[in-house]
């Protein structure tokens, strides 16, 4: 028996059978389970059988009271209801088409008619239930739905009939130069404010008060060998002198020698005081700015120190005393003074030079107060002022006792001159302070060594040389002096002492000056075009 199936060539799956053509259904009797034919054991030649095409039309169906009998799908039953071949199949019907809203509120009245927008929604008629249809429904293939031309064209964003979704009606003139009048408004206040604000800003710096960074608190203390380190040593040994009498004033400065009160400045600064009949005055000032009233204990021109001794005052610091013969050029020196008295004034320099022989003073014209120097020369910026004060080294030991500069007004001047420092700056050597400093403490006076002879200050030549005759007329070689004994005669060049060229009668009392009374001494002149030398121990003469 068929069972409704077509004796044709067997449907796909997605092939919806159509009602038409339908075999016709037996009404009586079960229906029989379709034949399906065995495959052939052997190949054999394939042959198109195609149904014969008749032109009777198929049978009528009986009119039955029972419902249709649903169309059998094409396909044995899926048990896991798998698409496309469980449920719901091919045969479901195709859910209703939904047509877009237009943004104006207006629905497409539908397929049936023309589009028409409106501004506003319009109330529709209710819409008829659609009546499913009363006969089965079978698949077939689906038909292409025919939409209105209108729908082609039609863009649901679009405003209709050319106009806006939503009219709000076009703003009079009026509220239009209204509204440019206040942005015009609106701008210059802004420009005017901006300006304000920008002009503060530019005078006062900003808006805020400004805080700038800065590094915080560290340790005061420093290196022992940095200048710092030495003028934290020295500084409470040091004083600043104020002298006066005579009608003269000046300011200097000393360090403390012991504990006292014995303090070491220059002759030349404690002149004033030592003019002045009455003994004049000198004050002293300490680095913590104490102050105590000073006496004179001693004084000498010829190599410009002078000792002075405070009373009453505890808790002095004595400057520790150096070597100034282990001094080599290039060492690194530090001076402290009160230059223009401002004191406490702490430069640092070099050792430019050693033994320089320099000499200063001679205001008064008889030579009494000019001093013989062989200096040690530095650039540290030494200014007048800075007098008496200490040169000390690395380790704040005092080398030198600072007393004159070279002035580019002048050339000349142990404190002389007044041009400030040109970087030629000279101390006297603290081996020769110290010396003359105990004398001065011990007995008040120094002594001088001397070789017992009268130079010729008025030669020009190189070297120094022996007058003919003292200044007082007398012979120019003391009989029984240490020159008399070595064959020193009036006339004779001395050129060399101790194998050191001397260039004029200056520059041999500097180098004899250097040394102490006894020491001895070799000498190289010129006597009648040939050269001798000769040994001599110095003899001592009184510094007044």
């Amino acid at each position: 028996m068929d069972d409704g199936k077509p004796t044709g060539p067997k449907a796909k799956w997605w092939s919806r059978p159509s009602a038409v053509g339908a075999p016709p259904q037996e009404p009586d009797g079960p229906s029989q389970p379709s034949e399906v034919p065995e495959p052939p054991t052997e190949p054999a030649a394939v042959t198109a059988e195609l149904p014969a095409v008749t032109s009777e039309p198929p049978a009528e169906p009986e009119p039955s009271d029972a419902p249709p009998e649903r169309p059998r799908p094409l396909h044995e039953p899926d048990a896991y209801s798998t698409p496309p071949y469980g449920g719901p199949g091919p045969w479901a019907p195709a859910p209703p088409v939904q047509f877009p809203t237009p943004a104006g509120g207006t629905p497409y009245p539908g397929p049936a008619g023309p589009p028409q927008f409106h501004a506003q929604p319009q109330p529709q008629p209710p819409a008829q239930p659609q009546q499913p249809p009363a006969g089965p429904v079978h698949p077939g293939p689906a038909q292409p739905h025919s939409a209105p031309s209108q729908w082609l064209q039609y863009d649901p964003w679009s405003a209709p009939a050319g106009r806006p979704l939503t009219e709000y009606g076009e703003p009079a003139p009026k509220r239009r130069r209204a509204g440019l009048a206040a942005l015009v408004l609106v701008g210059l206040a802004a420009c005017v404010v901006g300006g304000a604000v920008g002009a503060y800003i530019e005078r006062n710096g900003g808006l805020t008060s400004v805080e700038l960074p800065q590094a915080g608190p560290e340790s005061a203390g420093r290196a022992p060998d940095s200048v710092a380190g030495i003028a934290a040593s020295a500084l409470p040994s040091v004083v600043t002198l104020h002298v006066s009498g005579g009608g003269e004033q000046g300011t200097g400065t000393g360090f403390v020698l012991d504990r006292q009160g014995h303090i070491l400045t220059n002759n030349h600064v404690v002149q004033p005081a030592s003019s002045s009949r009455s003994g004049g005055e000198i004050s002293v000032t300490f680095s913590g700015g104490e102050t105590a009233r000073a006496k004179l204990v001693g004084k000498d021109s010829g190599y410009d120190l002078a000792v002075v001794k405070v009373t009453g005052v505890s808790g002095l610091k004595p400057l520790p005393l150096g070597n100034s013969d282990n001094v080599q050029v290039g060492d690194p020196v530090v001076a402290i003074g009160a230059p223009f008295d401002l004191s406490n004034t702490v430069t640092s320099g070099i050792i430019s030079a050693k033994e320089r022989p320099i000499t200063a003073g001679g205001e008064k014209g008889d030579g009494s107060d000019i001093s013989y120097v062989d200096a040690l020369q530095t650039d540290a910026p030494i200014n007048p002022g800075n007098s008496g004060g200490p040169l000390v080294d690395a380790r704040a030991r005092v080398i030198g006792i600072n007393s004159a500069i070279r002035a580019a007004d002048s050339g000349t001047g142990l404190g002389t001159g007044q041009s400030g420092s040109i970087g030629l700056g000279f101390a006297i050597p603290i081996n020769q302070g110290k010396r003359v400093a105990e004398e001065l403490i011990n007995t008040g006076k120094a002594t001088h060594p001397v070789i017992g002879v009268s130079l010729d200050m008025e030669y020009t030549g190189d070297g120094a040389k022996v007058g003919d005759k003292a200044a007082d007329g007398g012979p120019a070689v003391t009989a029984g002096g240490p020159g008399d004994k070595a064959g020193i005669r009036p006339g004779d060049i001395i050129t060399e002492v101790d194998g050191q060229r001397v260039h004029s009668g200056e520059e041999l009392i500097v180098k004899i000056r250097a040394h102490r009374p006894g020491d001895r001494l070799d000498l190289t002149l010129v006597r009648g075009g040939k050269e001798r030398t000769m040994s001599l121990a110095l003899g001592s003469a009184d510094g007044t």
